[in-house]
């Protein structure tokens, strides 16, 4: 019975759980916005390197 309560009021593992979540959302958003950035970037290098051609 006590391990019960004494589980009931460590919360430890609940702030654990949390900061884990907050950083699986934090590296989705940096993983989409490089993916935009990434495309626009490469279009940039193909256009300018088509450009370095002629």
């Amino acid at each position: 019975m006590k391990f019960i309560k004494k589980l009931v009021r460590n919360e430890k593992g609940a702030t654990a759980i949390e900061y884990g979540l907050i950083a699986a959302l934090i590296a989705v958003a940096a993983i989409s916005a490089m993916q935009g950035l990434g495309s626009q970037l490469s279009s940039t290098f193909a256009k300018t390197s088509v450009s370095m051609k002629v």
